[in-house]
């Protein structure tokens, strides 16, 4: 028995040692959509007892995670800002109709702050009781900028939300809430201390461009590569209510803008118009990507767009290709 003793602890220490080997990072599907504005004409249809984001139901759940851009406070306080030409506020029940279909949102826009400081609090608050995390915004402008974690599959994610379309007052001060702003020295630095707080893959979501655009200015662009210079894998945009394309640069997708996804007011077929963007992820960056077309109704609602050829493509290509949705 002694001289079996060695042989089994040799054993034994093998099979410590396999068992404590750390797991491999899995593929990890995300989804971000564009602007949500649940004010007006999708919240009337919630009041009503509708869903505006029921005909996206399967394919918001065909997902590990699921972000978007909240475009509107959900408050009761405040008052509207007497400079802007569209100030919106939608109705605490709305909150409801998001739990289940986003795991976070973005609010760092040009109307997060349209009812003022109260209001974008109580906001924070309404995301937070439905179980969705809220970034890109905060009670300070530490908590704006910190990034959204995803731990899925072996893979840290960061994602940071910024915006750069007027007004500047919504963005937060060390010391008052508000929104992060897209300054390129803090969205190089917070990239960079991503990166070194152990993120495996950083995607900044932006809040950029000229409204009904449907190219992207040279300023998206110059940014779009430095963020990517700085380390970001993949850069999402919106706010220009219209798609504006993809492209890669230094083998790294840049999508400019989803375009609207849950929107009224709008009225040609271009605002109307938005991408589901799907992104297949593993440790060394993206592997697969897609859009997926949606058509707003006069309710603002998306509803999906059958046989309409939107850009896809995969890490090992240099050019951007299209995959019709919905067969």
């Amino acid at each position: 028995m002694s001289e079996r003793r060695p042989l089994l602890f040799l054993l034994a220490l093998l099979l410590g040692l396999t068992l404590v080997q750390p797991v491999s990072a899995q593929n990890v599907r995300l989804i971000f959509v564009g602007d949500i504005m649940l004010d007006d004409g999708p919240g009337n249809l919630i009041r009503r007892g509708g869903d505006p984001l029921a005909a996206f139901a399967s394919q918001l759940q065909d997902a590990d995670y699921r972000i978007g851009n909240l475009e509107c406070p959900i408050a009761t306080q405040g008052q509207a800002l007497d400079a802007k030409i569209y100030s919106f506020r939608a109705a605490p029940r709305v909150a409801a109709v998001l739990k289940g279909r986003f795991d976070a949102l973005a609010v760092a826009n040009n109307h997060s702050g349209d009812y003022g400081q109260q209001a974008f609090l109580e906001t924070l608050d309404h995301v937070a009781g439905q179980g969705i995390a809220a970034f890109g915004g905060g009670r300070n402008l530490e908590e704006a900028h910190r990034p959204l974690w995803i731990a899925r599959g072996g893979l840290r994610i960061a994602v940071l939300a910024y915006n750069e379309f007027k007004p500047r007052s919504f963005e937060a001060g060390a010391d008052w809430p508000g929104i992060a702003w897209s300054e390129d020295s803090h969205v190089v630095a917070d990239i960079r201390a991503a990166r070194a707080a152990g993120a495996d893959l950083v995607i900044p979501f932006m809040h950029w461009g000229w409204e009904r655009e449907e190219e992207p200015s040279e300023r998206q662009r110059q940014l779009a590569r430095t963020m990517i210079d700085a380390g970001a894998d993949v850069v999402v945009g919106g706010h220009p209510h219209v798609t504006q394309g993809a492209e890669y640069y230094r083998g790294k997708l840049i999508v400019y803008s989803l375009g609207n996804f849950v929107f009224d007011g709008f009225n040609d077929a271009a605002t109307r118009t938005g991408w589901l963007l799907r992104l297949t992820l593993d440790r060394s960056g993206l592997v697969a990507w897609e859009t997926l077309a949606a058509h707003m109704d006069d309710d603002g609602s998306p509803q999906p767009i059958a046989g309409v050829a939107t850009p896809c493509g995969r890490d090992a290509e240099s050019i951007v290709g299209e995959c019709v949705s919905y067969p």
